[in-house]
Parts: C-alpha cells; structure tokens; sequence
C-alpha cells in the first residue's frame, strides 16, 4: 500500500492579459488560415469565459506560436547586438588592464596592444549592423 498522497495543483486564475494573449494567437491563426471563422469565434469565446489556465492552454495547445513581427524581430536583433557591445566593453576594459599592469612593470608606456584585437572586434560588429540581411535569415 502506498501512503503517499499526490498533491493536486490547484487550478490558476487567468488574468485579462492571459486572455488577450490567447486571443492574440488564435487571431494569428486565422490570418495564417491554420482554423477558419466559425472555428476561431468558438475559441474566442471560449477564451473569453474561461477562468483558469488550463481552460486556455486547451484553445491553442494544437496551434504553433506565432512568428514574431519584423518590429518585434527588430527590437530582439538590436537589444543583442547593443549585448554584444557591452561584451566588447568588457573585453576592452580586461585587455586596457591587462596592458596597464604591464606597462606599470616595465616602468614605461609601451604600444597599447589591444587595439588591434578590439578594432577588429568591433569591425565586425558595425558589420553586423549594415550588413543587408535577406528576410528569411530572420526566421530560425
């Protein structure tokens, strides 16, 4: 005999945002015409009525989620690229140290090595930024 008792998780309350999430899925799907109108009225408003978040996960559990618009892909590729800056800025800061350290153990100034790794680096971040893109490099 097993006495262990298994725990049911009670059910979560959907916000409004939860519901217009959905509801913003199952629009994308018409548009895509993965589910027709009637199909997609139905599910509105099922999802207009339902209090809890497997109610909602049932409407879209059989939809993809949709692809990201261009401003939404945009917004995403800038905050990486500015990622990537900051990472340069890191480097940068370690290889001025690095070289300053040495320069203070020799005693004089010698030529500011990290130029050379930290301009290339940076080279082809701006390349990254004009470089054209085609539009279906976006897409994973």
């Amino acid at each position: 005999m097993d006495d262990r008792h298994e725990t049911v998780a009670p059910a979560v309350r959907v916000s409004d945002h939860d519901r217009d999430d959905v509801l913003a899925v199952l629009a994308a799907a018409l548009a895509e015409g993965r589910i027709d109108r009637h199909e997609h009225e139905t599910r509105s408003q099922r999802a207009l009525r339902a209090r809890t978040t497997d109610e909602l996960a049932v409407l879209t559990a059989d939809l993809p989620a949709p692809s990201p618009t261009k401003a939404e892909q945009d917004r995403k590729d800038l905050k990486e690229w500015l990622a990537e800056w900051r990472y340069w800025l890191g480097g940068a800061v370690i290889m001025s140290g690095i070289w300053g350290v040495r320069c203070a153990q020799k005693g004089e100034l010698t030529t500011y090595w990290p130029l050379a790794p930290l301009g290339v680096w940076a080279a082809v971040l701006i390349a990254v930024a004009i470089w054209p893109r085609d539009a279906d490099s976006t897409r994973e």
